[in-house]
């Protein structure tokens, strides 16, 4: 009958204690992964801990598909550094690097300006409308480690949407047909 026929099989051959205890544990390791991810906000002090680099904007040092740890502290930003901040009407966060800082006087808050490594000019034109510096809340983390290629699943999966669809519906099949 074929590997297909086994599996409509082994669905109809599902108990409903079965399928509810398989529920229950997906619910569980989807929970796990939401504490987990919280922990490491509460941990990294950043809304986002970990992001992908989706450009080649930071070639040579980080690469598209390239995993980036992120963390968020209250000591000042330096010019240098490499952070990763959401510009007011975009949805995706840019990783980029500080390359200079205005700090005010009078209110002792910092501005800063960004640039991509593998850009020509600064991102003044990436930032909003009239916009010519970055403020700390535009700030999500400071890059402090990361992970080579990692990143490409998430990349992959998000361009080609048909894969994503396949590959949760052969996990949830492996689930649903699994014998403990």
């Amino acid at each position: 009958m074929g590997w297909i026929g086994d599996t409509v099989d082994s669905i109809k051959s599902i108990q409903i204690r079965q399928l509810l205890t398989q529920a229950v544990s997906l619910g569980m390791i989807v929970t796990s992964a939401l504490i987990i991810w919280k922990a490491l906000m509460c941990i990294t002090g950043s809304e986002s801990p970990v992001v992908v680099v989706l450009s080649g904007s930071m070639e040579p040092g980080f690469k598209r598909g390239d995993i980036l740890f992120l963390h968020m502290s209250k000591d000042p930003i330096r010019a240098g550094e490499i952070v990763v901040f959401n510009v007011d009407g975009r949805e995706i966060p840019i990783v980029h690097r500080v390359i200079k800082v205005h700090e005010r006087q009078d209110t002792g808050e910092v501005d800063v300006l960004t640039k991509g490594d593998n850009n020509y000019g600064d991102d003044r034109l990436l930032y909003a409308q009239g916009q010519q510096w970055l403020h700390r809340h535009h700030i999500m983390g400071r890059a402090v480690g990361f992970l080579p290629y990692v990143g490409w699943v998430t990349i992959i999966m998000t361009e080609k949407p048909i894969i994503k669809y396949i590959l949760i519906g052969a996990l949830g099949l492996l689930v649903i047909t699994s014998k403990d």
